[in-house]
Parts: C-alpha cells; sequence; structure tokens
C-alpha cells in the first residue's frame, strides 16, 4: 500500500482541478449569458459582455410557423437596418402531444437568424395572446374540466384559461421551460436569443375580472399577506394612482379586496362612468403570481432577460375589461413587481398618437423602456429616435415587420443612422449627456436644454405635420461646446442656457457618417447650409448626421 497516498492526492488534486473548472465555466457562462445591467440611471441589455442597443422588428403572430414562408423575408430585415428581430414561438406547435416536445420550429429560427447574422427576441405565446387562449395545445383546449377557463358574472365561459387553476399554471410552465432548457442547450454559447417575452398582452376581456367559483372566493377573501407585505414596504415609492386607491380606502394592511382598496361602482348605463380599478388590482395579482411562475421556471433552466408586453387601455376603451383587464398597465404595474419578480421588464404595445405619454409611464418605478410593438412608418421612426434618446430605451421593435412596416423608407433610414451612433448612445446612456425632441401632433418646435445650451428643433415647413407625420432629432453632448445630432426636416437652434446673455454661433458643423465607431466627415457646412447663420439644417429626405462645435460672444 505504500504508493495509495500520492495517488490519493493525485485523485484529490484532480477532483479541486475538475471543480474549479466547472466553477469558471460557470462563472464565465453567466457573465455572457445576455442578462440586464445598470449603468448611471440607465439599463443596459449586456451580450458577449458588451451593451447591445436592439433595432428590432416584430414578425407577424403567424409567420413563425413556416420556414418557408420566412425565407424571402430575412433578407429584407438585414436591408432596413435590423439587428434584432421579434419572432413567436407558439406552443401548441411545440408540444403538439403532452409532455412530448418538437423544436424544429425553434431550430430553424436560430439557423436562419443566424445565416442573417441576426439576433432574436422570443415570444411565448403560451397561456395568453391578446387576452385570449388560442395559441395553446388542442389536448388543453379539448378538456376545460382538467384546464377550466374564466367565467363572466352569468357563469358563462369565456376562451381564455383561468389564472386560478394550478393545472393551467403547471402545464405552462413545463412547456417554458422546456424550451428554456432547449434554448440553453443549442444557444447557450451563440446567444442569438437575447430576450423571452413571457406570454402576450395577458388580461381578461368582456369581464372586468374573472368570476369562476375560485375566483369570487378569492375576491370576496383577504388580500394576500405578501402583497401587502410589499405594498407597507414600499408604500412612500408606489405608482400614484395605485397608492391613492389605498389611501382613500384608509391604508388598511388587511381585509378583503375592496376593504383595501375601495369598493366598484357600476353604472350598467355608461361602463365608462363604473370604476373597477379593484377588480383590476386583483386580477394583476393573480396574472402576476401566474406568469411570474411561468418565468421562474424557465429562467431556472436559462437566465436571460424577460419581459411582458401590454395592451395599453385607450381613450375610447378606458375600462376595464375592454382591455384586458390584470395586464401590467402603469397604474398596477407595483403590483406585478410583488407577484413576478422574475419578470425584468414591462413594456407597453404602443400604436398611440401620445406615445411620449406612454414612454414616461413606463419608465416609473425604474422600469427600463423597451418597445416591443409600435408604428414602422415615419412615425415610428421619429418615435425610435425619442425612445433611445430620450429615454435610455434597451430597444424598439415596430409591430409587422415582414409586411409594410419593414421596407419603410423613413423607418430603414432611421435605423441605419441610429446603428451607426450605437456606441455613442451605448455610452451616454444614464449620464445625463444625451437627449431627444419629437415633433408631431401639430407642434410646431420643442426646446430641450443639455449642458450648457438650450437646444430647439423646428419645422423646416411653415405647416407643421399632423398626427401621421412626426420628426425627431437625437442629441449627445460629448464636450462642454460639443454635440452629435440625428435628425431629419428640422432646423436646430442653440442659446445659452448658462448664460442668456451670451449669443451663440457655429464654430464648425460637419455632417458625415460613422463608420467601425469612427468619425467619418462629409461636408464642412458654412453659412449657405446654416439657415441665418445660427441653425443647423437638417433635409427632410433622410435621417442624418451632423457634428457641431459651439462658442459665445457679446
Amino acid at each position: 500500500m505504500p504508493y495509495m497516498k500520492p495517488r490519493l492526492h493525485l485523485l484529490a488534486a484532480a477532483l479541486v482541478g475538475l471543480v474549479l473548472t466547472t466553477a469558471s465555466a460557470r462563472s464565465q457562462s453567466e457573465t455572457t449569458t445576455p442578462h440586464l445591467r445598470k449603468q448611471g440611471a440607465a439599463t443596459q441589455l449586456i451580450v458577449d459582455g458588451k451593451p447591445f442597443l436592439a433595432l428590432a422588428g416584430e414578425l407577424r403572430n403567424s409567420t413563425t410557423s413556416s420556414p418557408a414562408y420566412m425565407k424571402p423575408i430575412w433578407p429584407r430585415l438585414t436591408a432596413a437596418h435590423l439587428n434584432t428581430v421579434l419572432a413567436a414561438v407558439s406552443w401548441e406547435l411545440i408540444e403538439p402531444q403532452e409532455n412530448r416536445f418538437d423544436f424544429t420550429l425553434v431550430d430553424d429560427l436560430l439557423h436562419d437568424a443566424r445565416a442573417n447574422n441576426l439576433r432574436l427576441v422570443l415570444l411565448w405565446f403560451g397561456s395568453w395572446k391578446n387576452g385570449k387562449s388560442t395559441y395553446q395545445p388542442l389536448w388543453m383546449k379539448t378538456n376545460q374540466v382538467r384546464f377550466p377557463l374564466i367565467q363572466n358574472e352569468q357563469g358563462q365561459s369565456l376562451p381564455t384559461l383561468t389564472t386560478f387553476s394550478e393545472a393551467n399554471r403547471d402545464a405552462d410552465a413545463r412547456a417554458f421551460a422546456a424550451l428554456m432548457r432547449h434554448l440553453r442547450q443549442v444557444d447557450g454559447s451563440r446567444h442569438t436569443v437575447l430576450m423571452m417575452q413571457v406570454e402576450n398582452e395577458t388580461g381578461v376581456l368582456d369581464t372586468p375580472r374573472d368570476f369562476c367559483p375560485a375566483a369570487s372566493r378569492a375576491f370576496h377573501g383577504p388580500a394576500p399577506i405578501e402583497l401587502m407585505d410589499y405594498l407597507q414596504a414600499h408604500k412612500d415609492q408606489l405608482i400614484p394612482q395605485l397608492h391613492q386607491a389605498w389611501e382613500a380606502a384608509g391604508f388598511k394592511t388587511s381585509g378583503t379586496w375592496e376593504e383595501v382598496f375601495g369598493k366598484s361602482t357600476v353604472n350598467k348605463n355608461d361602463w365608462r362612468a363604473s370604476s373597477f380599478f379593484t377588480e383590476e388590482i386583483f386580477m394583476a395579482w393573480h396574472y402576476a403570481r401566474y406568469v411570474g411562475r411561468v418565468a421562474a421556471a424557465g429562467k431556472a433552466e436559462y437566465n436571460i432577460p424577460m419581459f411582458m408586453n401590454t395592451w395599453i387601455k385607450q381613450e375610447i376603451s378606458g375600462w376595464p375589461g375592454a382591455y384586458p383587464s390584470g395586464g401590467p398597465q402603469p397604474t398596477v404595474m407595483d403590483i406585478w413587481h410583488a407577484g413576478a419578480p422574475a419578470i425584468d421588464i414591462y413594456s407597453p404595445d404602443c400604436h398611440l398618437t401620445n406615445f411620449t405619454d406612454w414612454c414616461r409611464w413606463y419608465t416609473q418605478s425604474g422600469n427600463p423602456l423597451f418597445i416591443p410593438e409600435s408604428a414602422g412608418d415615419a412615425v415610428g421612426a421619429a418615435h425610435a429616435l425619442w425612445t433611445f434618446g430620450r429615454h435610455d430605451a434597451i430597444g424598439f421593435s415596430p409591430f409587422g415587420i415582414d409586411g409594410g412596416a419593414g421596407t419603410n423608407v423613413a423607418l430603414a433610414q432611421a435605423y441605419d443612422a441610429i446603428s451607426q451612433i450605437a456606441p455613442l448612445i451605448l455610452e451616454h446612456q444614464g449620464n445625463g449627456t444625451m437627449t431627444a425632441i419629437v415633433l408631431e401632433n401639430g407642434a410646431a418646435s420643442q426646446t430641450v436644454r443639455l449642458g450648457n445650451y438650450n437646444l430647439e428643433g423646428r419645422w423646416m415647413s411653415r405647416n407643421p405635420g399632423g398626427p401621421t407625420n412626426s420628426l425627431a432629432a437625437l442629441f449627445i453632448s460629448t464636450g462642454p461646446d460639443d454635440y452629435v445630432i440625428v435628425a431629419r426636416g428640422m432646423n436646430v437652434y442653440f442659446t445659452a442656457a448658462t448664460d442668456p446673455a451670451d449669443s451663440v454661433a457655429l464654430a464648425t458643423v460637419e455632417e458625415g457618417v460613422y463608420a467601425g465607431g469612427k468619425w467619418v466627415p462629409g461636408r464642412r457646412l458654412n453659412g449657405d447650409e446654416t439657415p441665418e447663420w445660427k441653425a443647423l439644417r437638417f433635409g427632410a429626405d433622410n435621417y442624418t448626421i451632423q457634428r457641431v462645435k459651439l462658442f459665445r460672444y457679446r
């Protein structure tokens, strides 16, 4: 036995080496896996160790069900200067039989995206899509005893899975976990998939809340201790509408839902005059708990950022049930934070004229901004600049990019310019050296302060555009008197912010492009191309980039 001791030492050393190697590999994987990271006041998406700006587009819902249909679309997406595609993964297509999974369509998506040098954000069409249950497998749809549906106040079932069913939730969670496990196996080192959308536009339609027996028992029972603990711990930071409802009911720390948040008022002659906020809070909690469990099951397999999109309420349908009640509207975002900590981002699907308001509402409470659905025309192009410049957005994505939106000239031009300055945008996110303006809805001008100067954008035309047209400018301060500006169709004026007695003039103005992250100057612009010798002019036919240095005089 004289040689056993050295051999044991060698075996022990080998085991220690294996453990260290495994730990190192795991640490490296966790570091390089797509994740979110704070930079100043901004949250950035980190891909392969570097911040990433998603210039994205969302495919229509059924497009990814056929690789052959997608084949001619991929080149159009790259030609439009996209770097990311939002693509649906349908539950019914990956689990056609219970516990038997087929990821062929997912693998085809990965292969074709890589072949076209594009990244993916996958949209899990699981229990709900647009407030209804249409993408779950047939073996679920035809077994409503095992997988029950929501009921309205009259006891009629609606085509929507109820959140008050562990069988519904657990089946969704198992399928989503299987999808994430597969992605880790086939994409864990490639990082083609950057983020996951969990479900799609969740919430109850056609009724303000679920009235199935289990839901009604819960509604008339006590509000959950976990929720009340969260609200008390964050009382001073709650979003105003929720804070006001809780305050009006006396800031109770226990009681039924209506005792804690107020009794609803019903006007059957005018639903707009009714108040169903307590029902919406109730449904938000139960959707959050359900979706949070699904997301957590997926993250346990492959931990990449996860977000939820929202069918936002509109003025013409502003009561719960006319839009999906319980979805992550900004008014109930705190409820979702309490109930679904596995969700990283809440996002608006915004096609409305007050786009900038929704951006502001969805950046409350430190929520990062990601726009998964919006317009893909000239309005969408302007909104893309706005979201990146004003709100340090992670990404922007028009819907239906495989249709007309994908080839819209204004969007492609905007994405081209944004992609050139993406390194600058990412460098300046979160530190107060970047902003933007948008001219729309009849606004003739807009002024913002950035650094030592006020920057005003004015329409070049004397007739400002209406709601179907928008212009934007993105401003980056690269020094005390230096700016990089992307704009279209406007003149930009400067005034001194720190000493209004000073006059401001243009020292140098260059148009040009960024290639490989470096500035390549084109024309040096002089008085003929700078209106009144004190403003920048950006032509109406394209988004272009100019660099300017200012000086002052009296």
